[in-house]
């Protein structure tokens, strides 16, 4: 619930702390002393549009802090936990507006955007303002309110996916079928091109051997030669190095036995000797089976061009040919099979379109039944605020499936009937605007246990009622604040009489400057607020006798 608000430097308020306790809260005041700053207020720190206009005049920032104690409200706990914003089940928004048309918002003092405060507002605060009726002309409000009321958060949820399933399967296989005539010439194309490919047979790691074997074959020339030249220079020629260091060895023998200090140079010139017969062994082999083959080179020639033109013809690398016919073959595949894609996606389309039919169906009749509560508590209530026969119903216009959209295949419509024997009219059309706002003010109240937002403010939502009407709304707040946190902007004291606890705005001004103060009544000054509203130039002992008296009656009802 909300524990506390403060607010610096904002249009007349200088600077105003106030705690606020569970229960009904009446805030009262003369006209025009900013009532509804603590509202604007609230509504700022919760995430509505800022206005640097609305900084008090001489300042250069103001500045609203509001506290939250979310024991009573999970969603808002988790909310924070979810986005890292978590603090010990407590929550301090606070917003700051400065002169250079700057906002800041910081949610437990990290900065978060005006979105994410709108997000969690939603969940800490109701704002009912004295035109919420207005509201309630919009055909998405009416459904909205009764769907809250019944309690189909899920079923939405479940239509809404289905919804936004279906129409995805559908645009996919509208997409398909009508790209018929280009998926024709796209399979024309890489019919080609595969066969093409497939004609070249480029094997696993081909390219690489074929060019290892082109390198060796144009340049055996020189490789004969080089190999030749080598076998004389090491065995065969003049020099014959193999002899040479045969007969070091044998010098190297005789010497080691006169003297053994020469066992290891005569070991290191025998390893050296025997790794010299080894390459000349390897050097006559590799020279037996050298050839100069024209021919093959020919062939290699012409296998490596091919390959290369089928590159440079599809814009790559020779070494990307395999992965790029894969590719193709994947995609001609997929094309081939496109007509069985296709009535998939029919099938599937068909079947969503049912489940969606299926599910819209189950969602009007659930909200059918809520609709007839709904009008029979409404319609009660009427009575009770003064609207002597007046009726309340709830209408589902059925639409076509051409209409359907996420919420569903019904318009709801409420219609209201304000006096006995009149008909039954749409909302917008049926009542004045003291009607609509005792109408407005009976589904506020039929609907405050659909939602579980901990805390809710009404702003003057009993303009254009009075007398023992506006007792009975003051008596219907006052149940409301049995169960939910209820801070209420009125100027019946019937209804402020109600309240369980009781705030009255002051307006002082002198020379320099307006200022906007709000004080918390005790019970003597509670009593003469009420008495000061119930009227007269002068608050008489008759009239604070009135205000004890209403009072007292509020604790006894």
């Amino acid at each position: 619930m909300l524990t506390g608000i403060s607010i610096s430097n904002l249009i007349i308020v200088e600077r105003l702390e106030l705690e606020f306790d569970p229960g009904m809260t009446a805030l009262t005041g003369e006209t025009g002393a900013g009532k509804s700053i603590l509202i604007d207020a609230l509504g700022l720190a919760l995430g509505d549009r800022a206005d640097n206009s609305l900084i008090r005049h001489g300042a250069e920032r103001a500045e609203i802090s509001v506290s939250f104690d979310l024991a009573d409200c999970p969603e808002a706990a988790q909310w924070l936990a979810d986005n890292d914003l978590d603090a010990d089940d407590q929550c301090i928004i606070r917003r700051v507006l400065t002169r250079d048309k700057r906002s800041r918002a910081y949610i437990n003092g990290t900065a978060s955007p005006g979105p994410q405060l709108q997000g969690l507002g939603g969940l800490l605060l109701a704002i009912h303002g004295q035109h919420a009726h207005q509201a309630l002309m919009q055909a998405s409000q009416q459904r909205n309110l009764l769907d809250d009321y019944a309690g189909l958060g899920e079923q939405r949820r479940q239509i809404q996916q289905t919804y936004r399933d279906w129409q995805q399967t559908r645009e996919r296989f509208e997409q398909l079928r009508q790209a018929s005539s280009e998926r024709n010439d796209r399979l024309d194309l890489l019919r080609f091109q595969v066969q093409e490919l497939d004609q070249l047979a480029l094997g696993e790691n081909e390219l690489e051997q074929l060019d290892a074997e082109h390198e060796r074959l144009s340049h055996a020339g020189r490789l004969l030669q080089g190999c030749s030249a080598l076998l004389d220079l090491l065995a065969e020629g003049e020099a014959d190095l193999r002899g040479g260091l045969g007969q070091a060895l044998r010098e190297l023998q005789e010497l080691s036995q006169l003297d053994p200090r020469l066992q290891d140079p005569n070991q290191a010139v025998d390893s050296a000797l025997i790794q010299l017969d080894e390459a000349i062994s390897g050097l006559r082999h590799y020279l037996d089976q050298l050839e100069l083959d024209p021919e093959r080179l020919a062939e290699l020639e012409q296998r490596l061009t091919s390959i290369h033109d089928i590159a440079r013809k599809h814009r790559l690398q020779p070494s990307e040919i395999p992965t790029h016919q894969a590719r193709l073959r994947a995609e001609l595949a997929q094309l081939e099979h496109a007509d069985e894609a296709l009535d998939g996606l029919l099938a599937q389309t068909q079947r969503l379109q049912q489940d969606y039919s299926a599910q819209a169906e189950a969602l009007r009749q659930a909200r059918q039944r809520a609709g007839e509560r709904l009008a029979q508590e409404v319609s009660q209530s009427m009575q009770q605020l003064g609207m002597v026969g007046g009726r309340f119903q709830v209408s589902l216009e059925p639409l076509p499936l051409e209409k359907a959209s996420a919420s569903g295949l019904d318009r709801v419509v409420f219609l209201v009937s304000a006096n006995h024997g009149q008909p039954l009219q749409p909302l917008a059309k049926s009542a004045s605007g003291g009607e609509l706002s005792r109408i407005s003010l009976s589904l506020q109240v039929a609907t405050a246990d659909c939602s579980r937002t901990p805390t809710l403010i009404f702003d003057e939502v009993d303009v254009g009622i009075g007398g023992g009407v506006a007792e009975i709304v003051g008596r219907l707040l006052r149940r409301l604040g049995g169960q939910r946190q209820v801070l209420c902007v009125t100027h019946l004291p019937q209804v402020a009489a109600q309240a369980h606890h009781h705030l009255q705005v002051r307006k002082h001004s002198d020379a320099q400057a307006t200022q906007t103060q709000i004080q918390v009544l005790d019970e003597s000054q509670r009593v003469d607020e009420i008495a000061r509203m119930l009227g007269g130039l002068e608050i008489t002992e008759q009239s604070l006798s009135h205000a004890r008296e209403m009072i007292q009656r509020a604790r006894s009802y």
